[in-house]
């Protein structure tokens, strides 16, 4: 079975994104072949500065290794570093019916609200398709919202396959588990556009200050609280034992506690859980041309199957 993700390099990876889908890809590089982009690309559609982009596919690659993606069990490689892919793109694009593009959420939500929207946007949903089939993907664990992609690919692979043969591995996808809900600090969904997040490899005195200016309700300190409906309790669910989870949870059910004590537990037990990644990660940042040399591998062994189903496809439309 072969597994593809890509992430996008639009910024620092919060804790929802760790716990949401990086930790998830990588309890996935076991299986037989798994490929993981870092899709500047795509990034472009909304990173128009082209230092800050390089930065921050350089800072992805950083943080991917430290949390765990084993280069000799995973390829791991920028996507614009496979050429491949955006040629194969065009391909898919001269079958894509405009309608299954207008229906894609990103591009329905923009319009909806009044603002414009780029071709890139327009699209995005099609070069997407091309990252995927690239590779004759088995299984693209994505976000629950991300789903409908999967479909518009399935839909242009069967497209081309019926009218050129059997060019293209049907992918699926399969769902990350979204149950470790992650709040930020504000209690809503953690996400970059709400301006809620915490960093996984923020600084130390940072992320604290952060975390101890989470916003709580206002009742009393004697009074007993339902752990499951307060964020700073989900929080600390995320780094937590089941045991220590257990004791924090008889807490709030006591009462009795201020929230200045939730919140130095959260900090302690993030800070405990990501000890070992941040120093991998320091230790990387001291070896740029190892960073470099692990993405150039990646890309080589991408471009190589890129390239097989690249020229499949040729050959089968009439190009070669």
């Amino acid at each position: 079975m072969r597994v593809l993700s890509g992430i996008q390099p639009t910024g620092r990876f919060h804790w929802g994104n760790y716990f949401g889908a990086i930790r998830q890809y990588i309890a996935l590089q076991d299986e037989d072949e798994s490929y993981y982009f870092i899709a500047d690309l795509h990034a472009l559609t909304t990173v128009r500065d082209p230092e800050v982009l390089r930065q921050n596919v350089h800072d992805a690659a950083l943080d991917l290794l430290a949390l765990g993606l084993d280069p000799s069990r995973a390829t791991l490689f920028v996507q614009s570093d496979v050429p491949e892919v955006s040629e194969l793109c065009w391909l898919l694009m001269t079958g894509a019916p405009m309608g299954l593009l207008e229906r894609c959420h990103a591009y329905k939500e923009k319009k909806a609200k009044g603002l414009s929207a780029s071709a890139g946007l327009f699209t995005y949903p099609v070069l997407m398709a091309a990252d995927i089939l690239a590779y004759d993907s088995d299984v693209v664990p994505v976000g629950e919202d991300q789903m409908q992609h999967i479909e518009v690919c399935r839909d242009l692979a069967a497209s081309f396959n019926h009218h050129f043969g059997e060019v293209f591995v049907m992918p699926k996808g399969k769902v990350l588990d979204a149950s470790a809900k992650v709040p930020g600090t504000d209690g809503e969904k953690m996400s970059k556009s709400y301006g809620n997040t915490l960093e996984v490899f923020e600084e130390t005195g940072p992320l604290k200050k952060k975390i101890m200016r989470i916003v709580t309700d206002s009742r009393p300190m004697e009074d007993p609280k339902e752990p499951d409906d307060d964020h700073l309790y989900q929080l600390y669910s995320l780094f937590a034992t089941a045991a220590e989870r257990e004791e924090m949870a008889a807490l709030y059910r006591r009462g009795g506690f201020g929230y200045g004590e939730i919140k130095q537990a959260v900090f302690a037990a993030a800070d405990a859980y990501f000890a070992e990644p941040r120093a991998r990660r320091a230790e990387l940042a001291a070896q740029p041309e190892k960073v470099r040399e692990i993405l150039a591998d990646g890309a080589s062994r991408a471009r190589k199957k890129a390239g097989e189903v690249l020229r499949r496809a040729q050959e089968a439309c009439g190009l070669k």
